[in-house]
């Protein structure tokens, strides 16, 4: 069975970048420094891993990359630090707010 990986790369504008791959994560973070294929690190290297979490399916890491993508910039730097509870209040938070509107 491949194992798969949800990643952040932080660019060097300081900018994050989350993606998900199946297989050899150094690979795939050697490739965003390379600029092998056109995207959003391809003009903000070097990029460096910040968080890596793997997977037993690809499809699992896709699921978590879709989820944290979508998350603000304080939860990912969140997750970075490994800091659950606050990741905790900053949903709640969100969840609050997104029901008063």
């Amino acid at each position: 069975m491949f194992s798969a990986f949800v990643y952040i790369v932080q660019c060097s504008d300081g900018s994050y970048y989350v993606g998900s791959v199946r297989g050899d994560l150094e690979k795939r973070i050697a490739e965003h420094n390379a600029g092998t294929n056109r995207g959003y690190t391809s003009s903000r290297r070097p990029v460096k891993l910040v968080w890596a979490e793997n997977f037993q399916q690809i499809t699992d890491a896709i699921t978590a990359e879709r989820q944290i993508k979508d998350w603000s910039r304080a939860k990912k730097e969140a997750l970075i630090r490994g800091d659950f509870e606050l990741i905790a209040r900053l949903a709640r938070r969100r969840t609050s707010f997104n029901s008063t509107q």
